[in-house]
């Protein structure tokens, strides 16, 4: 039986959290609601959600700065703001901040459900593949304490990591580990939020080909967007990723746009 996914609703509209939680609770979802950022911050210490609604807008601390802190709570968590204000200002700022997808008030139960189903989708299967592989690597480990170990096991444990051939990815100079979520550009790290992993993998998996923007964001975030929305987000995205990748992000040679088409990875 799959469990039931948890839910964290923070707004500080009594309405709309009250409203929220039972579409969510109607779908079977467990749902949690706080007030403001201090309340949200008291359950999320308390442990993990699978999904967190966030509010942009709240009186005590803004829902940007409450992303950050998640953020350093649960670095893959997903995080879907909500927002009455469909400013590019607030859609970029919580692009860098590593909110995975916003969506605007007053909302939509039907959108709202498919939302939550793709963003969780989206998110399950990195973290269990990472899950296995970890409980994988610890059963192994044992296995060298235990008597008759022996050169056969040693050799299985030296083998493990690359039994999987797609658990990496690499297209020229950029090399991304899908389990552990880590890419490397010229041998060196590069450090990337959970949404801008999935972009770049996006990228890769179709390089040196274009990437139609709804594709883009598709393949990354889980969604089927409109095609004025896709161009919208996979603007901001590919400007985050950017940032990180690209010696001059202002003029890119890794990422190209290609214009009125989408990007494409150039290695």
């Amino acid at each position: 039986m799959t469990a039931t996914k948890t839910i964290l609703i923070v707004d500080d509209e009594p309405n709309l959290r009250a409203t929220l939680a039972m579409i969510l609770q109607r779908a079977n979802y467990a749902v949690t609601t706080a007030a403001n950022a201090a309340e949200a911050l008291k359950f999320l210490q308390a442990g993990a959600f699978d999904l967190v609604f966030l509010d942009i807008k709240m009186p005590d601390k803004s829902g940007l700065t409450l992303l950050s802190e998640i953020r350093d709570l649960y670095p893959d968590i997903p995080v879907v703001l909500l927002t009455a204000f469909a400013s590019l200002e607030s859609a970029i700022e919580a692009v860098r901040k590593g909110a995975n997808d916003y969506l605007l008030k007053p909302i939509d139960p039907p959108q709202i459900l498919e939302r939550v189903r793709q963003v969780l989708t989206q998110n399950q299967h990195p973290r269990r593949r990472r899950a296995i592989f970890d409980e994988m690597q610890g059963l192994l480990a044992e296995l060298t304490t235990l008597e008759g170990y022996d050169d056969s096991t040693s050799a299985l444990i030296q083998n493990m990591p690359s039994s999987n051939p797609s658990r990496f990815l690499q297209r020229g100079m950029i090399k991304l580990d899908l389990h552990t979520r880590q890419v490397q550009i010229s041998g060196s790290s590069v450090a990337l939020t959970p949404t801008a992993f999935d972009y770049l993998a996006t990228l890769v998996r179709h390089s040196p080909e274009t990437v139609p923007y709804k594709t883009l964001v598709k393949e990354s975030q889980g969604y089927e967007p409109s095609l004025i929305e896709a161009k919208e987000v996979a603007r901001w995205r590919i400007h985050e990723l950017r940032k990180a990748i690209e010696a001059d992000s202002r003029k890119p040679q890794l990422i190209i746009t290609v214009r009125g088409a989408g990007y494409r990875l150039v290695t």
